[in-house]
């Protein structure tokens, strides 16, 4: 009888001759372009801003302009007391909606002492 024996090969272990692990170097050129790389996206978005940012102004349409009154703000008063005050045969609700827009009010609160644009069309 025959035997057969199975042994697996040797295999050598890979150490590193060094233990120091091998770093990136950058040459001052090879920074520069690093950089340059790094702001094109940022000079890319600016020089876009740039060229459509003007255009509306540029177009050379005519703009609409509105004549108003001014109205100071006194303590207690409410947009709906001013409405009333400025427009009494109109519908307050709509008169708010104009000052509140020629105003850019956001929530309707006011302060004592600040002025108001009255539209002309509700103006005395």
């Amino acid at each position: 009888m025959s035997t057969i024996s199975i042994s697996a090969p040797a295999v050598p272990s890979v150490r590193a001759t060094s233990s120091a692990s091998t770093r990136l170097r950058l040459t001052a050129r090879g920074r520069r372009l690093l950089v340059a790389l790094a702001a094109l996206p940022l000079a890319a978005g600016i020089g876009f801003a740039a060229l459509s940012g003007g255009s509306a102004l540029a177009s050379g349409e005519a703009v609409e302009t509105t004549d108003f009154d001014t109205v100071t703000v006194m303590p207690g008063d409410t947009l709906w007391a001013i409405a009333e005050d400025v427009a009494p045969g109109e519908d307050p609700r709509t008169v708010i909606s104009e000052i509140e827009k020629l105003n850019a009010l956001g929530g309707g609160s006011l302060q004592v002492g600040q002025q108001l644009a009255i539209p002309a069309e509700y103006a005395d």
